[in-house]
């Protein structure tokens, strides 16, 4: 029986013994420590028929090696998955990953065409839904007590008074109102988004949480337009407080976006890649900055209007904009999309004309409108008519402030 070693020669089987657990051969210790490969073989073997166990945290080597191959495997195949996805078409991402179904993007028929007996109607309405800034808290203590905050609540609020008060001008105050379809134009910065350090500090929710509310919200905008209306055309692009970057991106814009993945779930709310979809209800969601579509024989552009920049204390937003319709009027010519009538939002200013639609914003005067000086302006959004023959005729103003009970006062009257 072999006799009990002294604290030194136990040390050194113990180092042999761990050796070996760790490289698994005498030959493989050698290579790496120099030991000769006997020494240390005879000493593994005489700490194992003593009983002695590898010291706490030696693993075999080849264990290791494993782990970190099968940590650059995952690595690899992620890269991969990623690639895979940077290089499918923006049908497939559709598809394959939100599951919506096929269906083709032409406009629909009732858009383009006429029916005989709507030819004395009002046309068809758009209703321009813009700069929502969903999530975001304006506080009007912050801003001299001006009369305008803004909440969830508040949104929700307005997004109501907003539609009920739309199909009311388009049904009670408009002769022979009797409509094919309307189109329902998202124009972006739906969300406050995460850009700015103080916005994610000051927002309401977080961004996920913000997805889900608006996302409802749309759904019920939609559900009560299709009671309606038999069909409702969505065509909708990107802001800029939608992006997932701190800086504006010009590659992968929509894909990099949350307005653009908004769209696309309401979309698949009502194009179920395995369920029916709802052909009342047609989309237009562009892979770039612009949605190039027609009404009859007036065709649109509508874009966020974020590259639009400049102006100065006297113009205000109006120098910018009427030089970037410019330039993109021209630009367009060059490559044959032309179009009669721009539709842009981005500056919170309501203005509407048969060439330019600038939209007002849901959220109102905010605090930094306030800082810079800005001109006030309430929550104001767009409701255009579209005439077969006429082009753009009514431009109506929507006031999305709930009413709130006033005095009553005389129809005229002469300050005194």
């Amino acid at each position: 029986m072999d006799k009990k070693p002294d604290p030194e020669t136990r040390g050194l089987l113990q180092k042999a013994l761990d050796l070996m657990t760790e490289y698994g051969t005498s030959y493989a210790v050698n290579k790496a420590t120099g030991l000769p490969e006997t020494t240390t073989g005879k000493r593994a073997n005489r700490a194992i028929k003593l009983g002695m166990k590898p010291s706490e945290g030696i693993e075999p080597r080849y264990g290791r090696e494993v782990h970190v191959l099968e940590r650059k495997v995952k690595a690899l195949q992620a890269q991969l998955k990623q690639i895979q996805f940077e290089e499918m078409g923006a049908e497939e991402i559709k598809e394959k990953i939100f599951k919506i179904a096929k269906l083709e993007p032409a406009p629909p028929d009732w858009l383009i065409s006429p029916l005989e007996k709507n030819m004395h109607s009002a046309g068809i309405p758009t209703l321009f839904c813009s700069d929502w800034h969903w999530g975001e808290f304006i506080d009007k203590n912050e801003m001299g007590g001006i009369d305008n905050s803004f909440s969830l609540k508040i949104a929700h609020e307005r997004a109501k008074c907003l539609v009920e008060s739309a199909i009311d001008l388009m049904f009670n105050h408009m002769v022979n109102p009797r409509y094919e379809g309307i189109v329902l134009a998202l124009g972006g910065d739906m969300f406050a988004g995460d850009i700015h350090e103080e916005l994610t500090e000051s927002n309401e929710s977080t961004m996920m949480q913000t997805m889900l509310d608006l996302l409802g919200v749309l759904t019920w905008v939609v559900n009560q337009l299709l009671e309606k209306f038999p069909n409702v055309f969505i065509v909708g692009v990107t802001g800029n407080h939608g992006r997932t970057s701190r800086k504006p991106r010009h590659k992968g814009r929509a894909y990099t976006n949350f307005d653009w993945l908004l769209y696309q779930l309401l979309r698949r709310h009502y194009h179920p890649y395995d369920g029916k979809a709802d052909r009342r209800v047609s989309f237009l969601i562009p892979d770039g900055p612009d949605a190039l579509f027609k009404i009859y024989d007036t065709r649109y552009c509508l874009t966020h209007g974020d590259q639009f920049r400049g102006g100065d204390g006297i113009t205000g937003a109006l120098m910018p904009i009427m030089r970037g319709d410019h330039k993109k009027r021209s630009r367009n010519s060059q490559i044959n999309q032309e179009y009669d009538v721009l539709m842009m939002g981005h500056f919170h200013t309501l203005w509407q004309s048969r060439r330019l639609i600038v939209n007002g914003s849901l959220k109102g005067y905010d605090e930094y409108a306030y800082n810079l000086n800005l001109p006030f302006e309430p929550p104001l959004q767009s409701l255009t008519f579209t005439h077969p023959d006429r082009g753009v005729t009514f431009s109506i103003p929507i006031h999305v402030q709930p009413k709130r009970k006033k005095t009553k006062s005389s129809w005229v009257s002469i300050p005194q």
